[in-house]
Order: structure tokens, then C-alpha cells, then sequence
């Protein structure tokens, strides 16, 4: 009996055995990815990616999926993490002093090479065939523009080498959703909050394909400029992360070059550095103390050579963060203290011509030839004669237009639509009790530009110049008090000082206040000017000193008359009269 049971154990090994191969064999044909069934020709919908996801999750424990708010498609934004431990909450992983990496893909589903990339990246670690260090924690967005995703066609793009077909750069409200991080018009963006607060990354990635001038180099690599990132998280991001980048890169045959920020006829004399605003996803992680990176890989290279070059890159982006863990977190908790009290804030910044960095850029000749449109002579880049050349890069920044930080900020309830951004970027801020009289800095808009054309659904200002005055004002209970005591204090800055390029200003929320509401007949209001200027001599000084110095003025009987009702108390208080008031004790 012990014979005949050991004998039939013995079989059972034997048969498990010779099934073993094949069987591990059928389950790894299972993961092949759509790009890989379809030999690097096509890319996966919107549908086949979410359904590859979750596949995935079923057969491995060390992934997770998750729903975590709308699009403006209509489909769920999800949320992947791949975690060796198993721990798929951040608060837990974060506690354990693992980094975080937040890879988003698809924000523009044209460029889908991050898309097919981080598929099969972690297909392959929950294979074994690649490592996740322990320390590290994936944080992925499948595809992130789902709109744009659906809206599917081989025809977009004209330019660019493959694949097959693709989905377009609009989405569902024919937003470009790389410019809608700090404005969050579309669902996409709100949702994205939520992602990047919750997880908290370390460092971000957010994977794209460059279109513009024709090179040798398969990927380039847009950093956040580490004079906006500043401090020493900046030093350390331009003296240590991204050589390291570039070094691991080159030993995997890549030749990394920066963003090819260039809008001449070619590229030779080199260009300046993209500044990245927090309308654009790097700029945003900028303003919370993230690592943020957009690697470009090049539009006429093979869609084979894109997503390869975009998967070793992630790679060095796993390996690098988790070798220096220790010093991602102390500059990122030593950033997050030091913000709490720093009293000063650029809101501009300029490029520094003095200090360019030299790079070998591997280009192609470019000559003239007569254009088959026009007659006329039109730019080609001649690929049977590449060349190396040292070009300059300016990739320093200086920053200016600084503003001191007040001790709170206060925003009457009534501007909900702002109140609720502030809120969905975890902002500290309590609500007035009781009807509170406080002594406040407040801004007159004295001027600004408006562009022309629409942007991305705004009509966007600049150039606001500002009057500041003291003034006691009574809010009402339920208005917003925001203490500048916490992380956020940089994103408050900069949304919240009329000045500010990517301002809630600039982007059109206070719009109402740039138009009068009150008014007055012109025929009533002379007799009660006249009465004024008696009783004001000052005002009637005024007067007289601006239609000296203003021939026009002098000329026009209705801006003389504005004039003095803008001086007097029968002025509409809120016209120009910046709603977001400044505590400064």
C-alpha cells in the first residue's frame, strides 16, 4: 500500500511536470499585448487597454485596479497599482516609506507609445522578468484621455510613424487636456486631483510622442524646469536625477537628448528650454513638490523603436528612484516644511542667456528643395547625411515678479467655482462662523491684456497691473479663510496672485468683476459731479492734473464725467475690486 501510494504520488509529479511547460507557455501567449500580436503595428482601444488591465489583475495578486472618478466621455478614470507587498493603500505605503511613481498615458491618445509600453512593463514584473524593488510602488493611468481614445481613426496625426490607427488629441469637449491641470475644465482633470492626492507621487511621468524638427535621437526627455521646481529639489533634479537619467539611458543604447523646444527652420544653433506652467501636467506636480517628467519620443521614428525606447526609460525612472529613495524623501518632506514659512514667491520666470548647457545633438542636413504645392522652396531634412554637432541649450531660469506671502487669504463663498478647485487640491481652509470684520490687503486691477482668440475655452489675460490698499471688510459667515501655513502654499501663490501667468485670474474665473453693473444717466449725475467736485477740491485736482497731462481725456466730456464717479462713493465697490483678499498682520 505504501508502495502503490508513493507510486501513484510519484505519477502525479511526473504528469504536473510535463504539463508545466506548455502550460506556462499558453498563459504567457495569453499576456501578449495587441501591439505584440499585431508585430508593432497597432495599438490597443480604449476598450481592449481596460480589458488588458484587468486581465492582469485576475491573474496577479500584486496588482490592483480601480475606478476613481468621471471623464468627460462619460467611462471612469481607473487607477492601476502594482505593489510587491500586495498594499494597495497609500496612506499604508506612504507610512512604509515606499516611493511612489505616477505614470499617466494616453493624454494624448494619438501619441499612445506609454499606453503599450507600461501594458507589457507590468506584464513583465508580475512575470519575474522584470524587477520591482521594493521600495517602489507603480501608480499608472491606463489612458487618461478617453475621449480622445474613442474618437479613433488612422488618419490622425499625418505625420507621424505609426501605428495603425489611434485615437485623436481632443477629448470629449475637444479640450487638449495637457493644458487643463490647473484650470480642470473637463472631469478628466478633477478626477486626476483626486489621483495625485491620493497617491502623493514621488516622482511623475507622464509619457508622450514629439512632433517638430527631424533628428537622429529616438527619445527626448522634458523635465520640469528645475529653476521653477527651485530650491534643492530643483539642484539635485538638474545635477543628479537627470544625468543619472541619461547616463542609464545611453548604456541601454539611447542617446537622451532634453525636449527639442525648437520653432526655427532647424534646430543647429540649439534652443531654449520649455518652462513649464502648471497648465501642463509636469507644471502642476511642480506646484505639490513632484519630480515631474515628459519623455518625447520622436514622431517619424518606427512605432517599434518609440515604445521600446519609452519602456527602458521607465525602467530607469523604477531604478533610479528606488537607489535613492532616501534622498527623493527627505528633499521632497524638507520642501514640504520649508514652504509652510517661506515668505517669498516668483510668479515669472525668465530664461538666462549667459548660462547655456552644450549637448550632442544628432541631426540630419537639412537643405531647400521647390515644393510640389507651391513652387516655392520648402525645408527637408536629408536622412543619408546625419551628423553629430555640440549645441547650446539655455536651460536656466531666472525667477521674478516675486510677491510676499500674506498669513491667510480670504474668498467670499459667492466664487463656489474657485472654492471647489481649492477643495479638490486638498487645500486647508475653514469656513467664517459668524459675519467677521478684517482688516485686508486688496487688489484694484488698474489694467491687463486679453489675447485675441480663444484658448482652450478661455480668452486668457496677462499683463495685470495691480493697485493695493488697506481696507476693513465685514465677510459673511460661510465665507473662506485659508491659512498659508501648509504644503500647498505654492499652488495658492500662484493661482491665487492676480499676477500669475496661469492665475484663476488669467484663466477668466473673476470675469465678472471686470464689468460694471451700476451705472448712472449722464444727464442726472452732472449736477451731482459738480456738487461733488465743490465739496472735494482734491478729486476736482485730480481733474484738472489728468487732463493736463491727457489730450484726449481733456477732449471727451464722458471720461471726465467717469472719472469723477470712479473717485466718489456713488462707485460700484466690486468693479476691479479683486475678490481674493489678503490677511497680512
Amino acid at each position: 500500500m505504501i508502495f502503490n501510494s508513493l507510486n501513484r504520488k510519484w505519477r502525479t509529479l511526473a504528469l504536473a511536470a510535463l504539463l508545466a511547460t506548455p502550460l506556462q507557455t499558453t498563459q504567457a501567449q495569453d499576456l501578449t499585448t495587441k501591439y505584440e500580436r499585431s508585430g508593432a503595428r497597432e495599438t490597443v482601444t480604449y476598450a481592449e487597454c481596460i480589458d488588458y488591465w484587468k486581465m492582469l489583475v485576475r491573474r496577479f495578486p500584486q496588482l490592483h485596479i480601480r475606478e476613481i472618478g468621471p471623464t468627460d466621455a462619460g467611462s471612469p478614470l481607473h487607477l492601476v497599482t502594482l505593489s510587491p507587498d500586495r498594499d494597495f493603500d497609500y496612506a499604508s505605503l506612504h507610512r512604509k516609506n515606499r516611493r511612489i511613481i505616477l505614470i499617466n498615458n494616453g493624454i494624448h491618445p494619438g501619441e499612445p507609445d506609454g499606453i503599450d509600453a507600461t501594458m507589457m512593463l507590468a506584464r513583465d514584473i508580475c512575470l519575474g522578468k522584470k524587477k520591482l524593488p521594493a521600495n517602489v510602488t507603480l501608480a499608472i493611468i491606463p489612458l487618461y484621455n478617453i475621449g480622445g481614445s474613442l474618437n479613433r481613426s488612422e488618419f490622425y496625426r499625418v505625420d507621424q510613424n505609426g501605428p495603425a490607427a489611434f485615437g485623436s488629441r481632443g477629448n470629449a469637449q475637444n479640450l487638449d487636456l495637457n493644458r487643463d491641470f490647473i484650470k480642470a475644465d473637463s472631469r478628466n482633470a478633477r478626477t486626476f486631483h483626486q489621483i495625485y492626492h491620493l497617491t502623493d507621487p514621488d516622482v511623475f511621468v507622464d509619457n508622450h510622442v514629439s512632433n517638430g524638427a527631424d533628428y537622429q535621437h529616438i527619445m527626448t526627455l522634458l523635465s520640469t524646469q528645475h529653476g521653477k521646481l527651485g530650491g534643492p529639489m530643483g539642484a539635485w533634479l538638474h545635477d543628479t536625477f537627470e544625468p543619472a537619467l541619461y547616463k542609464m539611458m545611453q548604456d541601454k543604447g539611447y542617446d537622451l537628448l532634453p525636449y527639442v523646444n525648437h520653432f526655427g527652420p532647424t534646430p543647429d544653433s540649439g534652443w531654449t528650454a520649455f518652462a513649464d506652467g502648471p497648465r501642463y501636467s509636469s507644471g502642476y506636480t511642480t506646484l505639490f513638490h513632484t519630480f515631474g517628467f515628459v519623455p518625447e519620443t520622436h514622431m517619424l521614428k518606427p512605432y517599434k523603436q518609440r515604445v521600446e525606447a519609452t519602456y527602458a526609460l521607465m525602467e530607469c525612472f523604477i531604478r533610479f528612484t528606488s537607489e535613492n529613495s532616501a534622498k527623493i524623501k527627505a528633499l521632497r518632506d524638507a520642501t514640504k516644511t520649508a514652504v509652510k514659512t517661506q515668505e517669498k514667491f516668483p510668479l515669472s520666470w525668465e530664461p538666462d542667456t549667459s548660462k547655456p548647457q552644450w549637448y550632442t545633438f544628432k541631426g540630419f542636413e537639412a537643405g531647400y528643395r521647390p515644393s510640389d504645392v507651391s513652387g516655392l522652396p520648402r525645408l527637408f531634412y536629408d536622412r543619408s547625411k546625419p551628423y553629430e554637432k555640440q549645441i547650446r541649450i539655455f536651460n536656466h531660469f531666472e525667477p521674478g515678479n516675486f510677491v510676499t506671502r500674506p498669513d491667510a487669504y480670504v474668498i467670499p463663498q459667492g466664487w463656489w467655482a474657485v472654492i471647489e478647485l481649492l477643495q479638490g487640491n486638498h487645500v486647508k481652509m475653514r469656513r467664517l462662523q459668524r459675519d467677521t470684520t478684517i482688516e485686508v490687503e486688496t487688489y484694484t486691477i488698474k489694467d491687463f491684456k486679453t489675447v485675441t482668440s480663444p484658448y482652450e475655452k478661455h480668452y486668457l489675460h496677462f499683463g495685470v497691473k495691480t493697485e493695493t490698499s488697506k481696507l476693513r471688510i465685514t465677510f459673511r459667515k460661510g465665507d473662506w479663510y485659508i491659512p498659508m501655513d501648509q504644503a500647498a502654499n505654492r499652488y495658492l501663490v500662484e493661482t491665487l496672485e492676480p499676477g500669475g501667468a496661469d492665475s484663476f485670474l488669467a484663466w477668466n474665473f473673476f470675469d465678472a468683476i471686470l464689468g460694471q453693473k451700476e451705472g448712472y444717466s449722464s444727464y442726472v449725475f452732472e449736477d451731482t459731479a459738480g456738487e461733488f467736485l465743490r465739496s472735494h477740491p482734491e478729486v476736482r485736482k485730480a481733474l484738472e492734473a489728468r487732463r493736463a497731462g491727457d489730450s484726449t481725456f481733456a477732449k471727451s466730456g464722458s471720461a471726465q464725467l467717469n472719472f469723477v464717479y470712479r473717485q466718489s462713493p456713488w462707485n460700484e465697490p466690486g468693479f476691479m475690486r479683486y475678490p481674493v483678499f489678503r490677511v497680512v498682520k
